[in-house]
């Protein structure tokens, strides 16, 4: 079974201190769902049309435990703490073989 991975983007972050305590709950939600952190923070470096933005990759076991993650109710408290204090693109792609 192919691993499962959230790869979000954040275009913007309007309000520092929410996204903060969104991380505070979101790690453990996260991590208790399965999901293991493998990247943070800015980009080391960009090319040809990358954009310099916040990057998060969490690895899961399954393409199903990934999305399942998003629901939990864990997770769904982070959510509701970061509220629109981000403008973000959160996907989850299959990992290959």
């Amino acid at each position: 079974m192919a691993k499962g991975y959230w790869i979000a983007f954040y275009r913007s972050v309007s309000h520092p201190a929410a996204l903060a305590e969104y991380a505070k709950l979101a790690g453990p939600a996260l991590a208790e769902a399965g999901g293991t952190a493998l990247a943070r923070g800015a980009p080391a470096k960009v090319f040809e049309d990358g954009i310099n933005q916040r990057t998060v990759i969490i690895e899961f076991e399954s393409v199903e435990k990934a999305i399942a993650a998003y629901e939990t109710d864990g997770y769904r408290a982070a959510r509701a703490v970061l509220g629109r204090a981000a403008e973000r693109d959160l996907r989850i792609v299959e990992g290959v073989g």
